[in-house]
C-alpha cells in the first residue's frame, strides 16, 4: 500500500522527528575524525529543504558504526553536523545525546526552520533492542515522525519502529522523506511489471546473501549474470574447481535449486565462463576482526581452470563480452554486487566493464537501470558513471530485502495514504 510522504502534509510548526542514514565513513586526522564521503549526507537535503521551507522543526536522528552501547568518540555525529550545516547554509545544532536534558534544552531552543542533530542513537542499547521506554524518551517532543533512512528501514529498532509507533497512536502524521519515496517507487512499483527483457545481475560474496533476491527474482526475469565470488558456490555445486575460491559449501544445494528452477521458468542464468584467478599467499597478518590477510599473485586468465592454490577474482574477457551483449538488449536491469575484487585494479574490469554496459544500455536503450546499493554504487562513483544510470539505491541490506519481497518494519511503520 502507497505512503504517506512529505508531498501530502504541512509540518509547517512542528516538532519533527526526522530519521537519517548519516551513517558516512570516517578517517582519522590527528585528533579528529574526518567525513571521507557525504553522499549519505547530501541525499537528505531536499527532504531537509522542504520541511525547512514550511517552518518545522527538525529533530535528525541517525546511527554511526556499531558502537554496541556506548559512547565510542569515533563514532560521535558532531563531523555530521558540522557538514550539514555547510551543506544548508545555515545553523545546525548538535545535541552531545539523543535522550535527556541535552536534547530537551536544544529543542526548546528551536525556531521555525530550525536543525538540531541528536547524538548517536546506537549509543544506547535500548535502540537496537526497540525498547519501549527509550523510544518513549525519543519521541518526547515530536508531534511528526519522517524517515528518509532506508538504508535502515529493515531494522526493527527504536527509532525506525517504535518512534513512529508512538508518533501514530498520538495522533500525529508518519511520512516518507522525498529519498524514501524514491526508493519504494524504484524498488518497488517501477519493477511490478518492468519492461522487457528485465536483466538481473548478482554479484559479491555470498549466495546466502543473495539467495532470496534470486529465488524472488526468478519469478520475473528474463535473464539472471551471475559473478563474484558466489558464481564459485555455484561452480562448485556443479563439481568443477574452484581452488581457494571463497566459496560456501553448505549453500551449493539452493544454487542447483536456483539453476534448476531457472531452466523451468526459462530464465537464463548465466555463470562465468572464464575467470582472472591467482595464487594466495597468507601475509601472516590479521585484519581488525582477526581474519588473515591475504595477497594475491601472478594473475592469470583461465577457462575455469584452478590450480590448488588459486582464486577467482573476476570474471574474464569473454564472461565480459557476454554479459556486456545480454545487458545491451535489456529494457529493465537490475544490478546489485560488484563481479570480483574491484578494490584492487587488477582485478576490477568485470565490474567496471558491467557497469558500463548498465549505464549504455540506458543512454542509448532507455532502459531502466537500479543499482542495489552497496559495492556496486561504489564501483560505479569510482568510474564516474553513477549519473549515468537511473536509480542508486541508498540501500544495502534494505535494497535485498526489499527485493525478496520482505516487509520493511521502518516501511511499514508509516502512515498508509
Amino acid at each position: 500500500m502507497a505512503k504517506l510522504t512529505i508531498n501530502d502534509v504541512n509540518l509547517g510548526g512542528k516538532r519533527v522527528f526526522v530519521r537519517v542514514d548519516y551513517n558516512v565513513p570516517l578517517k582519522a586526522e590527528g585528533d579528529r575524525m574526518v567525513i571521507t564521503d557525504d553522499t549519505r549526507i547530501t541525499a537528505t537535503l531536499p527532504t531537509l529543504k522542504q520541511l525547512i521551507g514550511q517552518g518545522a522543526k527538525l529533530m535528525l536522528a541517525a546511527h554511526l558504526g556499531r558502537p554496541k552501547g556506548k559512547r565510542e568518540p569515533s563514532m560521535s555525529l558532531a563531523p555530521v553536523a558540522a557538514r550539514l550545516q555547510e551543506l544548508l547554509g545555515q545553523p545546525v545544532a548538535f545535541a552531545p545525546d539523543c535522550v535527556g536534558e541535552a536534547v530537551d534544552a536544544a529543542v526548546a531552543q528551536l525556531e521555525p526552520g530550525g536543525v538540531v542533530l541528536l547524538e548517536n542513537v546506537r549509543y544506547h542499547a535500548e535502540e537496537t533492542k526497540n525498547d519501549p521506554a527509550f523510544a518513549e524518551a525519543l519521541a518526547k517532543h515530536a508531534e511528526a515522525y519522517v524517515n528518509d533512512a532506508f538504508g535502515s528501514a529493515h531494522r526493527a529498532h527504536a527509532s525506525t519502529a517504535g518512534v513512529p509507533a508512538i508518533v501514530a497512536k498520538r495522533g500525529g502524521p508518519c511520512a516518507a522523506g522525498l529519498l524514501m519515496e524514491k526508493e519504494l517507487k524504484f524498488l518497488g512499483e517501477e519493477l511490478r511489471e518492468p519492461a522487457r527483457p528485465f536483466v538481473v545481475i548478482l554479484g559479491g560474496a555470498k549466495v546466502s546473501d543473495k539467495i532470496g533476491v534470486i529465488e524472488a527474482l526468478l519469478e520475473k526475469a528474463d535473464a539472471l549474470l551471475i559473478g563474484g565470488a558466489m558464481a564459485y558456490t555455484f561452480r562448485l555445486a556443479q563439481g568443477k574447481p574452484v581452488g581457494v575460491s571463497l566459496v560456501e559449501p553448505d549453500r551449493t544445494d539452493k544454487a542447483l535449486e536456483a539453476v534448476k528452477k531457472a531452466e523451468e521458468r526459462g530464465v537464463r542464468l548465466l555463470l562465468p565462463t572464464d575467470d582472472v584467478v591467482a595464487t594466495r599467499v597468507d601475509t601472516g597478518e590479521t585484519d581488525k576482526k582477526g581474519r588473515p590477510i591475504y595477497r594475491y599473485d601472478n594473475p592469470r586468465v583461465t577457462a575455469g581452470e584452478l590450480g590448488e592454490q588459486e582464486a577467482g577474482l573476476d570474471i574474464g574477457p569473454e564472461t565480459i563480452a557476454t554479459y556486456r551483449e545480454v545487458i545491451g538488449e535489456a529494457r529493465t536491469v537490475v544490478w546489485n554486487g560488484p563481479m570480483g575484487l574491484f578494490e584492487d585494479p587488477r582485478f576490477a574490469k568485470g565490474t567496471l566493464e558491467v557497469g558500463r554496459a548498465v549505464a549504455a544500455a540506458t543512454k542509448e536503450r532507455g532502459a531502466l537501470s537500479i543499482i542495489g546499493g552497496g559495492d556496486s554504487v561504489t564501483a560505479l562513483n569510482q568510474a564516474g558513471l553513477g549519473d549515468q544510470v537511473s536509480w542508486m539505491s541508498t540501500g544495502g541490506g534494505a535494497s535485498l530485502e526489499f527485493l525478496e519481497g520482505k516487509a520493511l518494519p521502518g516501511v511499514e511503520a508509516l502512515t498508509d495514504k
